[in-house]
């Protein structure tokens, strides 16, 4: 699991095009401010039953870590698949973010997740100090 993690002033996204052709035809258009964005790359190796509770915990406590920090509440997760390394298949990383998204709603983050099998088109505003840019590799 590869996480590029920012502690964001403003973070706009719109769906723009179709990566998989079996997603629904959506027109998103959504903004939200002061939040942690959080570009994932699920990998291959983290399907393996005996490594994604453990990725699961660990991305969990970064995310938490790296809100704290600023005491932010609101999180975006984007699905983000250029980040290298052998990509996991789509219905597992779907699936991941989904979990990802319920377990930080259940610890009091409110939760977005971008449109998952689109490319996107995004406005990131980041914070200045080195804590706000974060790359995080689970293994």
């Amino acid at each position: 699991m590869k996480l590029l993690c920012f502690q964001a002033k403003r973070f706009r996204w719109k769906n723009h095009a179709k990566t998989l052709p079996e997603v629904a035809d959506l027109d998103i258009e959504e903004e939200v401010r002061h939040t942690v964005v959080i570009f994932i790359h699920a990998e291959a190796s983290d399907a393996d039953q005996a490594r994604t509770s453990s990725v699961l915990r660990q991305s969990l406590k970064h995310i938490k870590w790296l809100a704290n920090k600023r005491e932010l509440k609101n999180i975006v997760l984007h699905s983000f698949t250029h980040l290298g390394g052998a990509t996991a298949e789509p219905g597992f990383a779907e699936s991941f973010m989904t979990t990802l998204s319920q377990r930080l709603s259940e610890t009091g983050y409110r939760v977005w997740t971008t449109p998952f099998g689109y490319f996107c088109e995004w406005d990131l505003e980041v914070f200045g100090e080195s804590l706000a840019k974060v790359w995080k590799e689970i293994h």
